[in-house]
């Protein structure tokens, strides 16, 4: 399996964030501009929660909050299991079993956010991964 460093380096895209003082509606409109799921709420330069389009549903629409009116410090997910580079697509996986959750930040070795993960991006290099065993074991068979 690629190490985490190499995993982010092919995924190419900057980890898009938001602060605390933000509005959901901000968020949203990042969330929908970029076409992704999460944002990584950042203080600081320090990660300190996660908004999702579950904490959306779950937090703003169901309580009748406003998205305009509420920012996100109210709603985001401040539970944060994070990973380090070094770590494997096979221990993400577990953590975000083990937590349910559906996204990691990922640390380099000096503290600072070097990735945002999500279950797809790990589920779409754990099935590369496999197709890539599965033609060399037939390669192997066939030759």
């Amino acid at each position: 399996m690629k190490s985490l460093k190499h995993l982010l380096d092919e995924k190419k895209r900057d980890v898009i964030s938001v602060t605390p003082t933000d509005t959901v509606f901000q968020a949203l409109n990042l969330m929908a501009k970029h076409d992704i799921g999460a944002l990584l709420v950042i203080e600081d330069g320090k990660p300190v929660g996660i908004f999702s389009e579950r904490d959306y549903a779950r937090k703003v629409v169901l309580h009748g909050k406003t998205s305009k009116d509420t920012p996100i410090r109210e709603v985001m997910s401040r539970k944060l299991f994070y990973v380090t580079l070094s770590q494997t697509v096979e221990e993400c996986m577990a953590i975000m079993t083990d937590r349910h959750v559906r996204h990691l930040p990922v640390m380099d070795e000096a503290g600072d956010v070097a990735g945002f993960l999500s279950i797809g991006d790990l589920v779409k290099e754990t099935i590369s991964q496999q197709k890539f065993i599965i033609e060399q074991m037939e390669r192997y068979i066939t030759s």
